[in-house]
């Protein structure tokens, strides 16, 4: 038996006294697995503050983003023709130029109005142009904690009309008929209605704020066979945007318009008599009136007729709380 080293021939001596390394671990297999090995994991970078012009880009991007969907027709309708990526898009920041610095309006009562669930908001129309309907749209859309859209029911000349039909049907809108309004209470939705119709925007200034008659009311009975709660709304200062001072009624029939408004300053200043008044706005939600119990009575005339005098009661005492509120039309 020889020791370590005894033997050897003198030229191979020293060689394998070297201390081998093992081999590196092969790192396909983590790769092959799904996994990074943890030298190759790239350190984190730290965060880049937004420079001045970042805002803009980002800007710039979506609303190329918003242009190419727009072309390519990826986007989405319901069946009443309803665009909310172009609502909330185009038409909102519009009329919330209007709704919050042209006319300065204070919204209340928001919590009336269901977090979701179907609900009929009913209004007090007024103002020549039904600029109210698109402005409580809007403000109820900002205001309201989830954000929801009114779907609001126009009158069947707002659908003949070629560009306005379009808007209408974009933003929401649809014909003021009971079958459509039940469909869209069935699905869950807000939907706003204006009973006093062409009544009420087409009054004289006179009789601002002193609401018309109701009509058969058609609302109560799309409510009450949903068993949908009814939520009035008062809304105070579209009698001041369109001072209606008279009313040309052979024109009107020539033109085939419900009325043709003389304001103080349309048809004088021509176009620029299309501007606003910059009036003062409130709008007050009231409490709901609840209709579940009476959704047998949705064909008897009696309660249709004591329900919508009850909500019309109801907006026209409000009216008054918010016009001693705002003693000044035009004051901030």
């Amino acid at each position: 038996m020889t020791g370590p080293g005894e033997g050897r021939d003198p030229q191979w001596a020293g060689r394998f006294d070297v201390p081998q390394r093992s081999p590196a671990p092969d790192p396909e297999p983590a790769r092959r697995n799904g996994h990074r090995p943890a030298a190759q994991v790239p350190p984190a970078e730290p965060a880049v503050p937004d420079r001045p012009g970042d805002h803009w880009d980002r800007k710039v991007a979506n609303g190329l983003a918003f242009l190419r969907r727009r072309l390519s027709g990826d986007y989405e309708v319901d069946e009443f023709g309803f665009d909310s990526e172009l609502t909330d898009a185009v038409f909102h920041p519009l009329l919330r130029l209007l709704y919050r610095d042209w006319f300065r309006t204070e919204v209340t009562g928001v919590e009336h109005v269901p977090v979701d669930g179907p609900a009929l908001v009913v209004g007090n129309h007024s103002g020549t142009v039904a600029l109210d309907a698109l402005i409580l749209s809007a403000a109820l859309h900002d205001k309201h904690p989830a954000h929801r859209y009114l779907r609001l029911l126009g009158a069947d000349l707002v659908f003949r009309m070629p560009v306005v039909s379009e808007i209408a049907r974009k933003t929401g809108g649809t014909v003021a008929c009971n079958p459509d309004a039940e469909r869209l209470l069935g699905g869950g939705d807000l939907v706003g209605v204006f009973p006093e119709g062409f009544k009420g925007i087409g009054k004289l200034y006179a009789d601002r704020y002193k609401l018309q008659r109701f009509g058969r009311g058609g609302f109560v009975s799309a409510a009450l066979r949903t068993g949908t709660p009814i939520v009035p709304v008062a809304i105070v200062g579209g009698e001041e945007i369109y001072p209606m001072l008279a009313d040309i009624k052979p024109l009107a029939r020539l033109l085939k318009l419900p009325y043709f408004p003389v304001t103080p300053t349309f048809p004088w200043l021509g176009p620029l008599g299309m501007v606003p008044l910059p009036s003062k706005w409130l709008i007050e939600f009231c409490p709901p009136i609840p209709t579940a119990h009476l959704t047998d009575s949705a064909d008897d005339p009696l309660v249709v007729f004591n329900l919508a005098d009850q909500v019309r009661e109801t907006i026209q005492q409000t009216l008054h709380t918010l016009l001693e509120r705002r003693p000044d039309p035009f004051g901030p």
